[in-house]
């Protein structure tokens, strides 16, 4: 399924568990103080497993927070395990994508996961736009389907990875509809980010309302923030897009160095 992704990054995808330090390792290359790791949960089962990302955080020196994934077709048991990642685990939210279980995110399974992020005050993250895997795309389209959920849960504080390219207009037009729908850049270059997106990250609502992400191991922290400069960003919008909207987002923790350091990176070490 993930070997067509090669074809995004010209063969560079790691094989194999990362190991912590080397994602440690290209954070510093970046300036990136803190990452957000996301376990990842399918139809066949744990493709990273919640207690593997905890255990990730845990050796990452205070450097790491992470996102749980569950099992769709199970809403109860999710419901259970979101609460243990939560409250046991010290998790920031949770991810599921769409795609991988080729049904919208509108789909009544997801239901009492939203009721339950919103219980638990963590945001619910995933994926918009078009799938790089070859799955079908339509689960990503912001509109209906985020629309429909920010409609539904007004509560639900919403991340939508990587961008919603090609229905960028409609992402953004969901992000200025809803108080609680978020933009995250994993997966995109500064240098790809689509002109739409950049216009509107230099508008007052816009500009907290995107959070940075690189998609590592995918794309480097390092290279998702090269050219950076493009985006023409002030820097007290540097300082929003880059760190303070993921920390709003995500509850993050001040970071243990100086604040002019911070960074926050959506990386994982194997996704």
């Amino acid at each position: 399924m993930f070997a067509s992704l090669r074809r995004w990054t010209g063969g560079e995808i790691p094989e194999g568990e990362l190991p912590v330090e080397a994602t440690l390792a290209a954070m510093d290359a970046a300036g990136v103080e803190m990452g957000v790791l996301c376990a990842w949960h399918g139809p066949q089962g744990a493709l990273i497993s919640n207690d593997e990302v905890a255990g990730f955080v845990a050796a990452g020196r205070g450097r790491f927070a992470a996102l749980a994934s569950v099992a769709l077709d199970r809403p109860m048991e999710g419901v259970r395990e979101l609460r243990r990642c939560v409250t046991d685990l010290g998790f920031a939210g949770l991810r599921i994508l769409p795609w991988l279980w080729e049904v919208p995110p509108t789909d009544r399974r997801f239901y009492p996961l939203y009721a339950a992020c919103v219980e638990l005050g963590v945001p619910f993250c995933t994926q918009v736009g078009h799938t790089g895997p070859l799955r079908p795309s339509e689960p990503g389209r912001p509109i209906p389907y985020i629309d429909q959920i920010a409609i539904d849960f007004p509560e639900l504080v919403i991340v939508g990875g990587h961008v919603g390219y090609p229905w960028t207009e409609e992402m953004i037009a969901v992000a200025r509809k809803h108080e609680n729908v978020y933009i995250d850049t994993s997966a995109y270059t500064s240098r790809r980010l689509p002109e739409e997106l950049i216009a509107y990250m230099h508008t007052r609502g816009g500009s907290r309302k995107v959070l940075f992400g690189s998609n590592f191991p995918m794309i480097a922290p390092a290279a998702a923030l090269e050219d950076l400069a493009r985006l023409g960003l002030d820097d007290a919008g540097s300082a929003r897009y880059l760190h303070e909207n993921a920390r709003r987002v995500f509850g993050l923790p001040e970071p243990a160095r100086s604040p002019a350091a911070a960074q926050s990176a959506g990386s994982s070490p194997r996704a």
